[in-house]
């Protein structure tokens, strides 16, 4: 018998996404600092993040630590064929982690500061041909690039600035014949 589920994300590695998801960039030794385990394991599942395009090497700030962060808008590499061969369902697992985050959010938003409890969460359909939607995309990344550097050059964040998560999909809506289902 055939098992068609989809496949589990493994473990260490999804604790070490959504570690990276909360503080941004990581070494081997603060993830087994802050998840327990070896310095050893965590630099091995961190290398294989890597191989996937999930996360890449971030500029070190000096010493011998080699740090990672998530890897964002066109530098993610990730493709449909490299998931399947990574057998670990790691763009499900992507995906799953912006709902989770996201979910998190929701159940602890009245503990946030009162500043902090607003969230802009949208959606809507539009009708765009592909060009269109593929010109929307440059559009977010472009304002997305506007901040990017924030994330490794600490000093240019202002003082009230937290982490904030920012997704956007933009996939079309066809119908498939019933046929192509299959």
């Amino acid at each position: 018998m055939v098992d068609d589920r989809e496949p589990k994300p493994h473990p260490v590695r999804q604790a070490l996404l959504e570690l990276m998801a909360r503080r941004g960039v990581i070494t081997a030794t603060d993830a087994a600092r802050e998840l327990g385990g070896s310095t050893g394991l965590y630099s091995f599942h961190l290398r294989s993040l890597a191989r996937f395009g999930l996360i890449e090497e971030s500029p070190a700030e000096g010493g011998k630590a080699r740090p990672w962060r998530l890897v964002t808008g066109d530098r993610a590499v990730v493709t449909e064929r490299t998931e399947a061969e990574a057998g670990d369902g790691l763009g499900l697992l992507a995906r799953g982690l912006e709902d989770e985050s996201y979910s998190r959010w929701l159940e602890g938003k009245a503990r946030a500061p009162a500043r902090w409890r607003r969230d802009e969460s949208f959606s809507q359909v539009v009708y765009l041909t592909p060009e269109e939607m593929a010109g929307m995309a440059e559009v977010v990344k472009a304002l997305i690039a506007q901040f990017r550097h924030r994330e490794t050059d600490r000093s240019s964040r202002p003082a009230d600035a937290a982490a904030v998560a920012v997704l956007a999909r933009l996939f079309p809506l066809l119908e498939f014949e019933a046929e192509d289902r299959s």
